[in-house]
């Protein structure tokens, strides 16, 4: 029986992934940690509210004794100044990483990050060199598993005010765009489905491995986790 940590749960995929997590019967606990509260019940559900990221401290009791965490904490570029981008996307994983680690150092850390997600720090875009900073921290923290998820367009299954004209566009050619590019797409629900499963999976090996989003696709369609790109 599994105790798993969500962070991000009142985003898209953080909120699949609470689902998923909720009706799994191999988890019993499901801690929810955010700074806004759901506005759900459920017998294993424990939620956590935390205002400031720059300093999870106070989450240190919170994150003793559990098995996984799912982050999925993050922003959209364009939606927030360059500064606090690197903060959100950056700085709070980093921060959140560091207290998980000393609270539950055996536990598995699975991270949202991107599609072009660049850890050497060449990238022209912010985001790809924030996500990749933040990959290579957590791949150095120290967790005996870590799962970098990076997916390319992520398909929102319910209807929503999209952040952005190209999330507009985006949406609007999503069956044609399909069918054109299959491998630059994934479903919101099964992204978080294979974040899930991928956490709290039995397996006694250590493992650093960066699933690109043909990796997360042959997940979500199959029992079992691609070998992906190992670290």
């Amino acid at each position: 029986m599994k105790r798993l940590v969500i962070v991000g749960a009142s985003g898209m995929v953080g909120g699949y992934a609470l689902r998923h997590a909720l009706e799994l019967p191999n988890v019993e606990r499901v801690t929810s940690v955010g700074r806004r509260n759901l506005g759900i019940s459920h017998p294993k559900l424990t939620e956590v509210l935390h205002a400031d990221f720059a300093d999870c401290s106070a989450l240190e009791s919170t994150l003793a004794d559990q098995d996984a965490a799912v982050f999925c904490l993050g922003t959209y570029t364009g939606a927030v100044p360059d500064e606090e981008l690197r903060k959100i996307t950056l700085d709070y994983t980093v921060e959140f990483a560091r207290v998980l680690h000393g609270s539950s150092p055996d536990a598995t850390f699975t991270f949202l990050s991107g599609n072009g997600a660049d850890p050497t720090g060449r990238s022209r875009m912010a985001f790809a060199r924030y996500k990749g900073a933040a990959e290579k921290a957590l791949l150095a923290a120290g967790f005996p598993r870590v799962y970098i998820f990076r997916p390319a367009y992520i398909y929102p299954v319910e209807p929503r005010k999209e952040p952005n004209f190209t999330y507009r566009l985006l949406r609007a050619v999503y069956p044609a765009f399909r069918l054109v590019f299959p491998n630059l797409v994934v479903r919101c629900d099964d992204l978080a489905r294979a974040m899930v499963d991928a956490s709290v999976r039995e397996t006694g090996e250590r493992a650093n491995v960066v699933l690109e989003n043909r990796d997360i696709l042959a997940m979500a369609n199959s029992a079992g986790i691609p070998e992906g790109r190992g670290t």
